[in-house]
């Protein structure tokens, strides 16, 4: 297996991890997206915007099963 050729790295190895302006970790832009909550739940809009509040759930004891 002598023929396989391979390019220059494309990295540094003292190069950081994180690069300035990219968000990381879970942290969402909840505000940008409707349907998204901050506890980690979500509601019908995330998938539709039709009519989203007929595919919520009813009672407020059932789970938030969002279509799609």
């Amino acid at each position: 297996m002598n023929g396989i050729r391979v390019g220059k790295a494309d990295v540094k190895p003292d190069t950081p991890t994180h690069v300035h302006g990219i968000r990381q970790g879970n942290k969402g832009p909840y505000h940008h997206q409707p349907g998204h909550h901050k506890d980690g739940t979500a509601d019908a809009r995330r998938s539709t915007g039709i009519h989203w509040k007929r595919h919520n759930a009813i009672m407020k004891i059932m789970p938030s099963l969002p279509p799609g």
